[in-house]
């Protein structure tokens, strides 16, 4: 399955798609953290801006910083 990184997507959705993939809500402020733990036990920390809506590239710097791949984004992004 490919798709298309959305052009302008939610804070809610792309924080639930976040949460499906593992990452829990530190703290919100002017930017949202959040963290996610390996098998390994190895925190991984995730700092995005708290915006309401989020264009392609915010994503794309999003997922990056997840450590994720595009599809792996793409489908929880899908199931939210």
């Amino acid at each position: 399955m490919t798709g298309k990184i959305p052009e302008s997507a939610s804070k809610e959705r792309v924080i639930h798609a976040l949460e499906n993939l593992g990452y829990r809500l530190v703290r919100q402020g002017t930017h949202i953290s959040m963290s996610c733990y390996t098998a390994s036990g190895m925190q991984i920390p995730l700092t995005i801006p708290d915006n309401q809506e989020y264009k392609e590239s915010t994503l794309r710097m999003i997922i990056s910083r997840a450590g994720i791949t595009k599809q792996e984004f793409l489908e929880a992004y899908n199931r939210v």
